[in-house]
């Protein structure tokens, strides 16, 4: 199992961490998704390495930039 965490500017409530989840989601081999608009924390869960490129842009086309921090 891979995780990766990511800090996200932007998200303000419950729609912001959703439209991440769904983007992220569809990034392949991702298994978990935690998201907080509270924190501005992301952390994906994969089964093998994750793309931290694709995760980016996931982020991105959800309207929201992020940067890796673990």
């Amino acid at each position: 199992m891979t995780t990766n965490e990511f800090q996200v500017t932007g998200m303000t409530c419950g729609h912001c961490e959703m439209s991440i989840r769904e983007e992220v989601s569809e990034v392949p081999g991702v298994e978990d998704i935690q998201v907080s608009a509270q924190t501005g924390t992301l952390v994906v869960t994969g089964s093998g390495s994750l793309d931290d490129a694709q995760i980016l842009a996931a982020v991105a086309e959800a309207g929201y930039s992020a940067v890796r921090t673990a």
